[in-house]
């Protein structure tokens, strides 16, 4: 390899993606853990991207936070052409805390999704809603209930 950086580049992605043969990191993250700045990053991975080593698919619109594939076999299981333009992996994702806002770093549990067990129905609760109501179509108006009298009725 031509390049020292680009070596610890590699050196650095292969350690965190462990058997995932992924990882997601931004540039900014990878130049820290590296020990370098960004337009090293971004030379590093150009190099190792022009020599085969790595896999770039991007994942957001500005290019600094990247997926790299170390062996792109893995991913792609037949030809490309026969592929959507999709890749679907697993990866480590590495996220810098400097990185995250506030609200991401309050601590708090999430909402929990419940779980039904094989047999188990949801049922619903709560007061619900009011009935929904509509005027009866014309010509169709229905007939109330009544007893039907007879005029004895009102005589006697």
């Amino acid at each position: 390899m031509r390049s020292p950086i680009a070596s610890a580049v590699l050196h650095r992605l292969v350690a965190i993606m462990g058997h995932q043969n992924a990882v997601v990191i931004p540039q900014k993250t990878l130049a820290k853990l590296v020990g370098c700045n960004e337009r090293s990053i971004r030379n590093a991975m150009n190099i190792l991207e022009s020599e085969r080593w790595i896999q770039v698919i991007q994942i957001g619109p500005r290019g600094t936070v990247n997926a790299y594939v170390v062996n792109d076999q893995v991913a792609w299981g037949e030809k490309r052409e026969h592929l959507p333009r999709l890749s679907v992996f697993s990866a480590a994702i590495v996220a810098d805390e400097e990185d995250q806002s506030e609200y991401t770093l309050l601590p708090g549990t999430l909402r929990r999704i419940p779980a039904l067990y094989p047999g188990e129905a949801q049922l619903p609760t709560g007061e619900g809603e009011d009935p929904p109501s509509q005027p009866a179509l014309p010509g169709m108006e229905p007939d109330l209930p009544a007893r039907q009298m007879d005029i004895e009725d009102y005589t006697g």
